[in-house]
């Protein structure tokens, strides 16, 4: 295991105004990632921000010491309308350093205290240490997290995702947060043409999901764009040899499959869903209270 730096520095800004993606305002208590995904798409952004998006990409993480601090300043602006912050869009939250420096844990109870919702994207069972914050945030604001598990094929995820968490630990762990109340469901991504796209592969996610008590599951393939497309094709060549030449032909010229390459895998998988049962089944089901009904005035 190679050397990892741990640049300790604060930050002037907690959220993120976010463009294109599903939501609008991001949270990342760390810069940098240790798992070290081959397929990460956040090297595309090192990359146009000439940062290191090959081997080295990991290897430094940059600790925002202040995050949870600032963020309580930013929530309480009379500015600030409680949208939905997602928290892990360019780096784990509950990577390792998560266990010394508990910075997520800190912004989790900033938004709770705030009573602002929040999802959360992750691929670290650390997660349930922080169960106590979750639920207190939960009967509060809407909060979701999400657990990516792409697969369960054992040479797959050491070859794909070499840092991380075994898949199935993230299920035991979304088991917890599930059986205390808190929404959580399985993202199958990205999902790897000719890798991890078998249907054998797919249905044995979907059915440890259902049985991890997952509140729904979603899929989407991989996208290569500058910066991730370098670093996967070499770690292809490297570990899957006999599929570079497919890759290349599939994503010449382009980030993103097309709808006749991605449609069919998605469908499957919301098709194995229905099949397999998945659906949220809660007890208890932590929500946020209704609001209270405006009695109209009459003039």
């Amino acid at each position: 295991m190679e050397r990892v730096e741990y640049r300790e520095e604060p930050c002037r800004s907690a959220l993120n105004r976010v463009k294109g993606m599903a939501f609008k305002w991001s949270l990342n208590p760390y810069m940098g990632c240790v798992h070290r995904c081959t397929f990460c798409y956040v090297r595309h952004f090192e990359h146009r921000s000439d940062r290191p998006s090959d081997d080295r990409y990991g290897r430094s993480i940059r600790v925002k010491t202040n995050v949870a601090e600032v963020l309580r300043s930013e929530l309480a602006r009379p500015s600030w309308t409680r949208e939905s912050v997602a928290i892990g869009a360019a780096t784990d939250p509950y990577q390792p350093a998560e266990g010394r420096y508990r910075l997520t844990r800190g912004c989790l109870q900033a938004l709770a205290e705030a009573a602002n919702p929040f999802s959360i994207i992750t691929r670290g069972p650390m997660i349930v240490r922080d169960l106590d914050v979750l639920v207190d945030a939960a009967s509060r604001a809407s909060v979701s997290v999400t657990f990516s598990v792409p697969t369960l094929d054992p040479e797959v995820w050491r070859k794909t995702e070499p840092g991380t968490a075994p898949p199935r630990q993230r299920l035991r762990a979304l088991k917890e947060l599930v059986d205390a109340g808190v929404r959580a469901s399985v993202g199958m991504a990205p999902i790897l043409p000719g890798i991890s796209d078998r249907p054998e592969q797919l249905t044995e996610v979907v059915r440890a999901a259902r049985e991890a008590g997952a509140c729904g599951v979603w899929a989407n393939l991989l996208f290569l764009r500058p910066g991730t497309r370098e670093h996967f094709l070499e770690s292809l060549a490297r570990d899957w040899p006999e599929e570079l030449g497919r890759y290349e032909q599939i994503y010449a010229g382009r980030a993103y499959l097309g709808a006749d390459e991605t449609k069919p895998v998605r469908a499957r998988v919301a098709e194995l869903a229905r099949e397999i049962g998945i659906a949220d089944r809660r007890a208890p089901r932590l929500e946020p209270p209704a609001a209270p009904e405006q009695l109209a005035l009459v003039v």
